[in-house]
C-alpha cells in the first residue's frame, strides 16, 4: 500500500485538475463569471486552463511529479487566494465546492512535493 499510496494521490490531483478543463475550455457560465470578475476573461480561463492541463500531466509522469506538483500548488494557491480577496468561498450557490476542491488539491499536491522532494533536490544539488 505504502508504495501505491503516492501514485494514488498523483492520480487524485490529476484527475482534479483535468476535469475542470471541461468547464474553463467551453466557455462555461460559471467559469466565464469567475474569470470575468477578477479580470482574467478570456485569456486568463484559457491559458489557466493549459497550465491546469500541463500540471496534470506532469504530475502523473514519473521523471517531472515534482513539476508537476510545484504547478498545481501555485496554480491552487492562486485559486485560493483569488476566492479569499476577490471572489468570496460560494459563487453561484455552489456552497464553496470549488473552493474546498482548490483546498484539496493544493494539500494534496504539497503532499506530493514532499514525498518528492529528493527528486527536485537532485536538480539543485547537480554540478554543471
Amino acid at each position: 500500500m505504502k508504495k501505491y499510496f503516492p501514485f494514488l494521490l498523483r492520480i487524485i490531483v490529476a484527475i482534479i485538475l483535468i476535469q475542470t478543463l471541461r468547464f474553463k475550455f467551453t466557455a462555461h457560465p460559471d467559469s466565464v463569471y469567475i474569470f470575468e470578475k477578477v479580470g482574467l476573461e478570456p485569456y486568463g480561463r484559457i491559458i489557466i486552463g493549459i497550465l491546469e492541463l500541463i500540471a496534470g500531466i506532469l504530475i502523473v509522469t514519473p521523471k517531472t511529479v515534482w513539476i508537476g506538483a510545484t504547478l498545481a500548488l501555485g496554480l491552487m494557491g492562486g485559486a485560493i487566494m483569488m476566492r479569499l480577496t476577490k471572489l468570496g468561498i460560494v459563487i453561484n450557490n455552489d456552497s464553496g465546492a470549488l473552493f474546498i476542491t482548490a483546498v484539496v488539491t493544493f494539500i494534496i499536491s504539497g503532499v506530493i512535493l514532499f514525498l518528492y522532494k529528493e527528486d527536485a533536490l537532485k536538480l539543485i544539488r547537480r554540478k554543471p
